[in-house]
This record gives C-alpha cells, structure tokens and sequence, in this order.
C-alpha cells in the first residue's frame, strides 16, 4: 500500500474543491464587509481591507459632507405597512446610492431614512451629485405617478387621495478638514467622520424646510467650487453656528428646478438678493417691493414669499429674523489670532484696511476708494504668497484646499472691485456685499483654514525640535 503525502492530499481533488468553496466564502464575506464598510474609505486610510485597520487610526483630510432627509417620511410611512415602508425606503435609498458614488462620493452612514454621505475629492464633485441625486429622484416621482393609473371616473377629491404623494427631499453640503478614522470599544468599532463641517452640513439640510428649496450648501462649499458660476446659486440667508462668533452666509443651488422656476429665480437672481440684502440691512421699505416684483414674475419662489412674509411680520411685530452684526465694523478679537506671529500681524493690517473699505463705502464716501481696493488686492496677493510658500516648503497636507480658497477670494473680489468702480449697485447693497464676503471670508478663513496650517507649522517645528 502506497502511502499519501501531504502534497497528494492538498492537490487531491477533494481538497481543491473544499479549497475553491472556501476561497468563495471569503469573498462573499468580504463582498458582505463592503456592503456595510466603504471600501474607499478603507483605502483612505492607507488600508487594503478592515483586517489592517486598528482603533485610533485616523487621516485628517478636507472633504465635502451631504445630509439628505426625506420630507414629511414619517407621516407618508403611516399609510404603509412595514413591508411597504421597508420596500420604499430600499427603493429611494437604491436609486440615491448610484448618484452618490458616480461622483466620487462615498455613503458614510444611512440614519433611517437620512443619508450621510462624504466626497473626498472636491466640492464639485458633491455639488453635482446633489443635483443628480434631485433629478433622479424627479425620474422616480414621475414613473410612480404613471405606473399608478387611476380609474378616470373617480371624482377629482379622490383621485387626488389616491395618487402617490412624491417623494421630497432636502440636501446640505458644507466643506471642510475632518477627522476620519476608527472610533468604539473592544467589541464594537466604526469608521466615521469627526468635525464641526458635519454638524454643519445637517443644520443646513434641516434649513432647506424653512424655504422649501431642495439644496442650500455653506459658504465653505462655495469657495471651493472650482468655478461657481458653472451653477445656478444664489444667496439665501445668515446663520449663526455653535462655537463660532461670526455669521456665516449660506447659498441655495437651484440647478435641478424644473426649467420654468430654474429660469424664473435666474431672471431675478438680483433682484432677490438684493432684498435679501435690504431685509437684513433692516431696509423694509427697501425689501419689500422687490420681493413682491419676484413673485409675481415668479409665483412658486418659496424663498421669495418667506421673505416677505418675514417683512410683513416685522411690520406687525417688530420681529427681525436676522443675525443682528450687519452694517457695523468687524472688531479684531482674539479667536482671529492663529499664532503665527508674521500671519497674525498681516491679519491685523489687513482687517484695518477692509474696515476703511465698508466704512467709506457705506456712507458713500468715495474719496480715495480706489486707493483702497487697489493696497487690499495687492496685501492679499503679498499674504497669499507668504501663506502658499509656507505650505510648499512644509509640504503641507491640505495645501490644495487652501489654495482653491485663496483663489476663490481673489476671483470674488475682482468682481466686488469692479461692482464698486463701474457703481452698479446701490450703496447699501454694496456695503452688504463687503459684510457677506470680505468680512465673513475674513473671520472664517483665519480662524479655519489658518489655524489649521498655524497648527501644522507649529507641530513640524516641534518635530524638528525633537529629532535635532
């Protein structure tokens, strides 16, 4: 009797199909991992799959972060059974999740019928899967409504009972530098993403109810926009956020409006702002006729008739809803100081001469003016320089994101130059523009972005001080 080898019994047939099947098993199970773990973000931390993953380990990057809620879902899931609800929510949450990864975009968690969802590469890249995510969804609302004939005879009070309700949602993007990684105990772990930029991007999701509008995204967002104007947006409101002094100014993006209304807020695009702008400069007088012109060019603008009803409201109660620091001068304090001793000091020149600018702007004095606008785009240009050379010598990590937004500064304010040389705009309004970019690009800007690049010059020097 001849006897087996190892060799012959691993190269057995037996043994290579219980090999194949358990090959097969693994990547079923690893294909199973994936449906609940992103593999991208996996990658993104530097790992090929969770086994290489350890608690505490993390990556500091810039991304864009999307909430989406649907509206009104727990009214519209009482008419339906669970396995109608679980059929529904699987459904709409199936035909979110193309929209989301085509564009480089990665779901993060699904919170009931809410959405996180996290965009590595660019601001772009989260705006049009927004938008792709709002036409699909359109796609779906009329398919339902097609598939779902109803008998002609039905009176109309019935068969507007009948028809299914189309599904709405809101959206908010907001970005910035967050903290992804591994956080939980021994037993249980998840990746996920730790920043304000989260917080942030869930308020302005829950803000697309108050003026019925599908997508606002932050001022952040918009600065990284390699070029916003490939976008239908306008200017929305001014919110105050937890932890932070200044205002920040939020956008809606009306891209997937139906063409009537995406053509109509288009057409009064300026109007609207600018009485966004008089409302907040508490200019009612102002405000109100304007707004009243958009609506009757644009009957079905929300914002539009919230804000007049806003203007209405504070004429019969004396309530303003706005933020309250508009038209008065931004005052240097301490949270502005990012601890770079060269930074901070240009910092403070430079806000000394932004407060001459709105100054001599708002009480219409245009002497020396253009003295004024022509040393602040030079500083800037002479500040950005010193910033961007910092950061190439350094090899800072987030050196791309910065200098998206010192581009963004300089593109906006070569046009604000020129609203303020050609006088195309009323003086107020003018004043506001200062207030809603220079002084909100100002505060946000040094105590975000710049504290981030002073807290990483500051942890190299004393990388450096301790291998010397």
């Amino acid at each position: 009797m001849t006897a087996t080898t190892p060799n012959d019994v691993s190269t057995s047939p037996r043994s290579l199909s219980e090999l194949a099947q358990m090959q097969e098993r693994l990547a079923r199970t690893e294909a199973a991992i994936g449906r609940f773990v992103p593999e991208g973000l996996v990658h993104l931390l530097g790992a090929q799959n969770l086994t290489e993953l350890r608690r505490g380990q993390h990556l500091e990057t810039t991304m864009t972060v999307l909430f989406t809620d649907i509206r009104n879902f727990t009214q519209q899931s009482e008419n339906m059974t669970a396995a109608q609800t679980y059929a529904f929510i699987n459904d709409y949450l199936g035909s979110m999740e193309p929209a989301i990864e085509a564009h480089g975009g990665f779901i993060d968690k699904y919170i009931g019928d809410a959405i996180m969802a996290l965009f590595p590469r660019s601001a772009d890249d989260a705006v049009r899967s927004a938008i792709d995510m709002l036409q699909r969804l359109a796609d779906g609302n009329d398919r339902r409504q097609s598939s779902r004939p109803l008998p002609a005879h039905l009176p109309h009070d019935r068969r507007t009972r009948q028809s299914p309700l189309p599904t709405r949602i809101g959206i908010g993007l907001n970005t910035g530098i967050v903290m992804l990684g591994l956080v939980g105990g021994k037993h249980r772990l998840e990746l996920t993403v730790l920043s304000d930029a989260v917080n942030l991007s869930s308020r302005l999701e829950s803000m697309t109810k108050t003026y019925g509008i599908s997508l606002l995204i932050s001022e952040q967002t918009l600065y990284n926009l390699q070029d916003p104007n490939r976008y239908c947006v306008r200017f929305i409101d001014r919110i105050r956020v937890k932890g932070k002094s200044q205002p920040h100014s939020v956008y809606e993006v009306f891209d997937a409006d139906l063409p009537a209304l995406r053509e109509g807020k288009l057409a009064t695009r300026h109007a609207f702002e600018e009485a966004v702008a008089y409302y907040h400069l508490n200019e009612i007088d102002r405000a109100e006729p304007l707004l009243q012109a958009c609506l009757d060019q644009v009957p079905d603008d929300q914002p539009a008739q919230t804000y007049l009803s806003r203007c209405r409201e504070y004429r019969a109660t004396g309530i303003h809803h706005a933020t309250g620091e508009v038209g008065s001068e931004l005052v240097w304090r301490d949270e502005f100081l990012v601890g770079n001793t060269l930074i901070d000091g240009q910092h403070q020149e430079l806000l000394a001469h932004i407060n001459d600018l709105a100054a001599k702007v708002s009480t219409g004095d245009l002497v020396g003016i253009d003295d004024v606008m022509r040393f602040i785009g030079q500083y800037v240009t002479m500040h950005f320089e010193t910033e961007e050379a910092m950061m190439h010598r350094l090899n800072y990590p987030h050196l791309a994101a910065h200098v998206q937004e010192h581009r963004s500064f300089t593109q906006r304010y070569l046009r604000l130059a020129d609203d303020i040389a050609q006088q195309r705009h009323a003086r107020l309004y003018l004043g506001f523009q200062i207030q809603l970019f220079l002084f909100d690009w100002f505060a946000n800007h040094t105590t975000r972005t710049d504290r981030y690049l002073t807290r990483f010059i500051a942890s190299q020097a004393g990388s450096t001080a301790v291998s010397a």
